[in-house]
């Protein structure tokens, strides 16, 4: 039950977001904000795999009981590596 419940867990804010988008905006930029939010996403997902492509045994987890400060430092890299991937596909559009 908990999975499902984590599954929902940003769904308030996501209605929001298509809310003010349709209350806001115009219906022809509709596609194109759905468009980059595609492409977006896609780049979160891009960033996530090529973590765990360059870093195959520093997955976060691994850490779990070697210290908060490697457990953190991992997390760290994580971010900051689909941070990159996700600013350059931004900046790209």
């Amino acid at each position: 039950m908990r999975h499902l419940r984590d599954l929902f867990r940003m769904s308030f804010w996501l209605i929001a977001c298509f809310v003010l988008l349709v209350a806001l905006g115009r219906p022809q930029e509709v596609p194109v904000v759905a468009y980059k939010l595609a492409l977006i996403t896609g780049a979160a997902s891009l960033g996530y795999w090529i973590d765990r492509t360059l870093f195959p045994y520093a997955r976060p987890h691994a850490f779990l009981r070697a210290g908060q400060t490697l457990l953190a430092a991992a997390m760290l890299r994580r971010a900051v590596v689909m941070a990159a991937v996700i600013l350059g596909v931004a900046l790209a559009l």
